[in-house]
């Protein structure tokens, strides 16, 4: 471990990999795992519970792994994964899990951006994007590719699907499903994110399939059930298709709103 000549507080049963940079004034506490490679900047805590992967960057001020903000919360054992590659910038805190589900989890290849929040017991996949102020509340689930904008603040329970792009300053209160753009007022459906499909290699082709599934759920003004029937009558076979039609079924707190013209 390579600690700076400055004033820390590292419990010496925390598990650091000799190769993790630590700065000044950090503490990390007794439970701790850090992995080959990491940086942990000026002032950053790591509390007990916390397991990282490999060459992880924590910003100065972050608060990694602190106790949930759940009144349930009662001192439980829980803890917080963060995969490989994952960059947490100035004054995020990250919560540890409940014993609803024990972890919090960060997937590999993430970027939290200054000042976001992850509640107690979440799961991020990978190569997530959470934009400044971003704040996740307790049980979200994130799909892997998926972008958070700037000061959007997204209610316990949701599920955000892969590749899902939601504008900044949103207020997410319902699951928003996999491959679309979110925006407005209340959060509606405004498209199909295909720079970000494009970029991720998918086709031309497979675009407009999924642009052809999404028009028959939230453009014709179709109610859910009508247009999950349509969309397994009209819309051929495919993976795209399957994983749609999975989160549609599995949506516990409905899905947002469909097409709305300004």
């Amino acid at each position: 471990m390579n600690v700076t000549t400055h004033i820390n507080n590292v419990h010496p049963n925390a598990q650091i990999h000799p190769s993790v940079e630590v700065g000044p004034f950090v503490t990390i506490e007794e439970d701790v795992v850090i992995d080959e490679g990491g940086w942990i900047g000026p002032s950053a805590v790591i509390h007990s519970g916390t397991r990282i992967g490999k060459n992880v960057s924590i910003y100065p001020g972050a608060i990694v792994g602190g106790v949930s903000q759940d009144l349930k919360y009662r001192g439980e054992e829980s803890i917080l994964v963060i995969g490989d590659n994952v960059i947490i910038r100035e004054y995020c805190t990250l919560n540890r899990g409940t014993k609803a589900n024990y972890a919090t989890k960060i997937g590999n290849n993430c970027m939290l951006m200054a000042y976001v929040h992850v509640a107690h017991d979440c799961v991020l996949g990978d190569y997530c994007i959470l934009s400044n102020n971003v704040n996740l509340a307790g049980h979200i689930s994130v799909g892997d590719h998926a972008i958070i904008g700037g000061m959007a603040a997204v209610h316990q329970f949701v599920k955000i699907g892969e590749h899902a792009f939601i504008g900044g300053g949103s207020l997410v209160r319902k699951d928003v499903p996999p491959f679309v753009k979110a925006a407005r007022t209340p959060l509606s459906y405004v498209g199909v994110n295909s720079v970000g499909l494009k970029r991720r290699g998918y086709s031309t082709e497979t675009i407009h399939h999924i642009q052809d599934i999404y028009r028959l759920l939230f453009v014709r003004g179709h109610n859910n059930t009508t247009a999950i029937q349509k969309i397994r009558e009209e819309i051929q076979d495919s993976d795209e298709r399957a994983r749609i039609l999975e989160f549609i079924s599995e949506t516990e707190r409905g899905l947002m709103r469909g097409f709305r013209a300004l």
